[in-house]
C-alpha cells in the first residue's frame, strides 16, 4: 500500500510539473518584449510582433521626427507611424491569465507526512489541506466544504461563533454562519445561500464590468482619434509654416523694394541739387571776392584827404545795378526742396503691404450664426436679420412650444454643430448683465435649471456690470481674474478635440479660458441677456484685431 502511495505522489508530482512548466511558457509568449509583463491592452504592428499600446507608443514618441519608424524585435522599417490595430483575442487571453494565480501556492498536503504535496484543495470543516489523492478519498458530505488551497481560514468562519460561513444577510451585506441566523443578531433578516448572493453579485459585477468595457471603448477610440490628429496636425502646421514663411518673405521683399524707391527718389533729388548749387557757390564766391574789392576800393577813397580825387572817382550807381542783377540771379539759379508729399505718398504703401497681409493667409470667417425665434423667450425680440436679441420688462404674445425657453430671457441659434472648428463673435457693449456660449438641444426649456450654465448640457462665459467675468458649466464658476472690460467676444469651438474657447477681443486679443468636455451631442450657440441688447457680429476683423 505504501509502494502505491509513492507512485501516485510520483505521478502527481510529474504532472504538477509538466502543468508548471506549460503554465510557465504561456505566461512567457504573453509577455511584452518591451516591458517583460503580460500584455496590457495589446496591438499589433503590420509585421505581426505585438506590445502594449502604452509601450509600443512611447517606443514610436521616441522615433518622432527620425523620418522613419521600426519595429523594437524585428527592426522592420515603416516611413509613416503605424497605425496600432488591437488585437482582441490576445487581449482576452492575457486578461485570463493574469488572472489565473501561479501554481506554486505555497501550500501543502496535511496529510502527506512523509514527503511534501501540493495540496489541490482545502476543507473548512476539516481545516485541512487536500492533495488530489486525499480529495478523492475525503468525506463527501455537503458540510465538507472544499474551496481552493488557503492557510486563511478564519476569514472562513464566524469570528463570534467559530463556525462556517455558510449564508449572506442581505439586510446586513454580510456573511454569517448557521448560528448567526438561529439565535445571533441577524435572526429573522432576510437571507440567502452564499452561492446565490455570490451569482448576483456577480451579474451586477457582470454589468460594471460591461459598462466600464463600453467606456474603455470610448475612451480607446478618442484615444485614435487624437493620435490620427496629431499626426495630421504636424503636417497642417508644416503648410501652415511655409504660408506664414512666404507671406513676410514677401512683405520683406516689398519693404525692400519700397526702401529702394524712397532712396532713389532722395538720390536723384540729391543728384539734382548738387550740381546747380555748386555753380552758385562759386559765382557767389567770385561775387564775394569782387565785393570785397569794392569795399577795400571805398574804404580807401573815404580814408584820403584829397577831395579832388573823391570827386574824380566815378559813380557808385552801378553798385545798385549790381544788387539787383545777384537778386535776379539768385532766383534764376535758386533749387527746390526735397519733394516730401511725394515720398510720402510712397510710404503710404506700406498700408497696402499691410492690407495685403489679409489676403497673404488664409483666415477663416466667423461663422454664420442665425438665431432660432422659436426658441427665443417671450421676453427677448429678434431682430429682422435674426442677429440681435433684445430683452425686454413687456412679454411677447407668443405661442407656447416645447422647443421655447419659458423661464429666463435667453435664445439659441438654429444652427447646430456635431463636428469640425469653428468660432463665432457677439459684440456685448449695449449689455450690462449677459451670458455667451453653447449648449446641447436637450437643454430643459422651462425648469429652473434650464438657464444657460446652470446645468450639464451647457457651457457659458458670463459678464456682470462690474466688469466681473466667469465661466459656468453645470452650476460651477470659475472667477477670471481679469477684469478689463471689452466690448466684443470670440467663442471657438473644436468638437472632436472637445474644447470650447472664450477670447476676448481686445487689443491685443486675450484669451480667457478654455473648457474641455467630450460633447456626446450636436451643440448651438445660447445668449443669455440680462438687460440691453446683445449682437451677432458678421465682419471677419480678426487680423485687425489682431
Amino acid at each position: 500500500m505504501h509502494t502505491l502511495v509513492s507512485e501516485c505522489q510520483r505521478k502527481f508530482h510529474f504532472s504538477l510539473l509538466l502543468s508548471a512548466m506549460a503554465s510557465a511558457d504561456l505566461r512567457q509568449e504573453l509577455n511584452c518584449s518591451i516591458c517583460r509583463n503580460i500584455y496590457t491592452d495589446p496591438v499589433t504592428l503590420r509585421c505581426g510582433h505585438n506590445f502594449c499600446r502604452v509601450c509600443i507608443d512611447r517606443v514610436l514618441d521616441t522615433q518622432e521626427g527620425s523620418g522613419v519608424y521600426t519595429c523594437p524585435e524585428c527592426r522592420a522599417e515603416f516611413q509613416d507611424r503605424p497605425v496600432l490595430e488591437k488585437n482582441r483575442k490576445l487581449c482576452n487571453i492575457a486578461e485570463h491569465v493574469r488572472s489565473i494565480p501561479e501554481e506554486e501556492t505555497g501550500i501543502f498536503c496535511t496529510y502527506c507526512i512523509h514527503s511534501p504535496v501540493p495540496a489541490l484543495k482545502t476543507c473548512l470543516r476539516c481545516e485541512a489541506s487536500l492533495c488530489d489523492i486525499h480529495c478523492k478519498t475525503h468525506n463527501k458530505s455537503a458540510e465538507h466544504v472544499l474551496i481552493d488551497p488557503t492557510t486563511s481560514l478564519e476569514k472562513r468562519k464566524c469570528s463570534l461563533h467559530k463556525k462556517i460561513l455558510e449564508y449572506y444577510c442581505t439586510e446586513d451585506a454580510v456573511c454569517i454562519c448557521v448560528s448567526c441566523c438561529l439565535i445571533g443578531e441577524h435572526r429573522g433578516h432576510q437571507m440567502k445561500s452564499l452561492d446565490e448572493a455570490s451569482e448576483k453579485k456577480k451579474e451586477k459585477l457582470r454589468n460594471v464590468l460591461q459598462k466600464l468595457f463600453t467606456k474603455r471603448e470610448e475612451t480607446e477610440r478618442r484615444v485614435q482619434s487624437l493620435q490620427e490628429r496629431r499626426r495630421e496636425d504636424p503636417e497642417k502646421e508644416s503648410g501652415v509654416t511655409e504660408t506664414v514663411t512666404a507671406l513676410f518673405r514677401d512683405i520683406r521683399r516689398q519693404l525692400e523694394d519700397l526702401e529702394m524707391r524712397v532712396l532713389s527718389e532722395i538720390s536723384r533729388h540729391e543728384e539734382s541739387f548738387s550740381l546747380p548749387v555748386s555753380d552758385l557757390i562759386q559765382q557767389l564766391e567770385i561775387k564775394k571776392d569782387e565785393l570785397s574789392r569794392k569795399m577795400r576800393h571805398i574804404e580807401e577813397l573815404c580814408n584820403m584827404s584829397d577831395p579832388v580825387t573823391v570827386l574824380q572817382e566815378p559813380d557808385t550807381g552801378d553798385l545798385c545795378d549790381t544788387e539787383n542783377r545777384e537778386r535776379h540771379d539768385d532766383q534764376v539759379h535758386g533749387v527746390g526742396d526735397l519733394d516730401v508729399g511725394l515720398i510720402s505718398g510712397t510710404l503710404h504703401t506700406l498700408s497696402d503691404i499691410i492690407t495685403g497681409i489679409n489676403t497673404g493667409i488664409y483666415v477663416q470667417d466667423p461663422t454664420d450664426i442665425l438665431l432660432d425665434v422659436n426658441t427665443a423667450n417671450r421676453h427677448i425680440h429678434i431682430s429682422g436679420d435674426r442677429r440681435t436679441a433684445s430683452v425686454s420688462d413687456i412679454g411677447q404674445d407668443l405661442p407656447v412650444i416645447s422647443e421655447r425657453f419659458q423661464v429666463f430671457p435667453q435664445v439659441i441659434s438654429t444652427r447646430r454643430f456635431s463636428s469640425g472648428r469653428h468660432y463665432w463673435e457677439v459684440d456685448v457693449r449695449e449689455s450690462g448683465w449677459w451670458s455667451v456660449g453653447m449648449c446641447y438641444p436637450s437643454i430643459d426649456r422651462r425648469g429652473d435649471q434650464s438657464l444657460i450654465g446652470d446645468n450639464n448640457k451647457s457651457w457659458c462665459l458670463g459678464g456682470w456690470c462690474n466688469n466681473q467675468y466667469t465661466v459656468i458649466h453645470d452650476s460651477k464658476e470659475i472667477q477670471l481674474p481679469d477684469n478689463i472690460p471689452y466690448d466684443r467676444v470670440r467663442i471657438y469651438l473644436d468638437y472632436e478635440a472637445g474644447q470650447m474657447s472664450f477670447y476676448a477681443l481686445c487689443d491685443p486679443i486675450r484669451h480667457l479660458h478654455t473648457v474641455t468636455a467630450t460633447f456626446t451631442e450636436p451643440l448651438h450657440a445660447a445668449l443669455w441677456v440680462g438687460d440691453g441688447c446683445i449682437k451677432i457680429s458678421v465682419e471677419n476683423r480678426e487680423m485687425r484685431e489682431m
